[in-house]
């Protein structure tokens, strides 16, 4: 363990922005605890996400990070100064986090050595490159690799986990049986959103097509889950379906909420996007349609994950939407090809509560 470390009290962790990035930086709550036992693990997450961490036992606090404004600066400023943070670590890329600390008044704050901070970091390693150009690597790799050039002992096999209380799993439960959900039923979750931007989704009349398949075959319970700014679409797959599904879209279910909702899941089927990650850390087998962005930036803990995509030219882009108005990495998917993987993975974790076609 570097001597920077080993004596911290109080270590601030910033956390990414996305929904997805957040789920694959828990392993770094976990090794930095494991390592750093007495020592208080502070999460700096935007408002929004904190339902994600929530109940996560190596993690001591959770400090609201809105920092866009100076006002939002000053509120965690006095936040981290509360809890007496005596360094921080950066698992974002921007010169804004590491400004944010500095202002909080920490000394030490290690991260990654690039854009303008580059210099003023107290320890962190270089990103990966080749040929002079970042290299893609698996997210959650390129988090703990942090904790690897602090000489923190790693984990065989880290994995991504979420937690979850009491009180939140009953929530959900309630939820769940207003649903009309029961313990025996097989249920179907179905992510159609995406708030990167429209080139992730996969369209409303394919997902509608999905569902009749599904549930013909198999009288699932189809279980749509709708995020902000995301009931068009699900209003449009619900319109175009014969199936009878649940649309969650009224009831705005939060980040923690959504927990036990997917985790009571028996298959998800979703866009590349912040609930296909709440899958993995549950273990719930799940199908992703993937277009415009690159696999290997989640490619670990896939066992029970199939990614669907098509080798195009122009893919992966990382376009918010398609440039060439085609959308062909996504319209490419057919329905018929998503079922034959959902009936497999079906199959495979729930063979006593699938139904044959009648």
């Amino acid at each position: 363990m570097l001597p920077i470390i080993e004596s911290v009290q109080s270590l601030a962790i910033r956390c990414p922005n996305w929904v997805g990035d957040i789920v694959m930086a828990t392993p770094v709550f976990q090794c930095l605890k494991e390592n750093l036992p007495d020592t208080r693990l502070i999460a700096c997450v935007r408002p929004y996400a904190t339902g994600i961490l929530a109940d996560n036992p190596y993690i001591d606090a959770i400090v609201h990070c809105d920092d866009k404004s100076l006002q939002g600066v000053q509120s965690v400023r006095r936040s981290l100064r509360e809890h007496n943070v005596d360094a921080g670590l950066l698992l974002t890329n921007t010169t804004h986090s590491f400004l944010t600390f500095k202002l909080a008044g920490i000394s030490t704050v290690i991260g990654y050595k690039r854009n303008w901070r580059k210099p003023f970091l107290s320890a962190g390693p270089l990103p990966p490159t080749r040929n002079g150009k970042i290299t893609p690597e698996p997210m959650q790799d390129y988090y703990l690799r942090l904790c690897e050039h602090l000489q923190l002992r790693m984990s065989e096999q880290p994995r991504c986990r979420l937690y979850i209380a009491a009180e939140v799993q009953e929530r959900g439960n309630q939820r769940l049986r207003s649903y009309g959900i029961t313990d025996t039923d097989l249920v179907v979750g179905i992510n159609p959103g995406a708030s990167f931007g429209s080139s992730k989704c996969w369209p409303a009349d394919s997902f509608a097509a999905l569902c009749d398949k599904l549930q013909r075959q198999h009288d699932c319970k189809i279980l749509l889950l709708v995020g902000p700014g995301e009931e068009e679409i699900a209003d449009r797959i619900v319109s175009q379906s014969q199936a009878t599904i649940i649309n969650t879209a009224a009831d705005k279910l939060d980040l923690a909420e959504l927990k036990p909702v997917i985790r009571r899941c028996d298959l998800l089927i979703t866009n590349d996007t912040g609930p296909r990650h709440y899958a993995v850390a549950f273990e719930v087998p799940n199908i992703v349609l993937m277009g415009p962005t690159n696999p290997i930036y989640t490619a670990r803990n896939l066992q029970s994950t199939v990614v669907l995509r098509k080798e195009l030219p122009c893919s992966p882009c990382h376009k918010k939407t398609c440039p060439y108005e085609h959308h062909a990495c996504m319209t490419e998917l057919t329905p018929e090809a998503v079922a034959t993987q959902a009936n497999r993975l079906l199959a495979a974790s729930h063979p006593a509560k699938l139904k044959s076609e009648q």
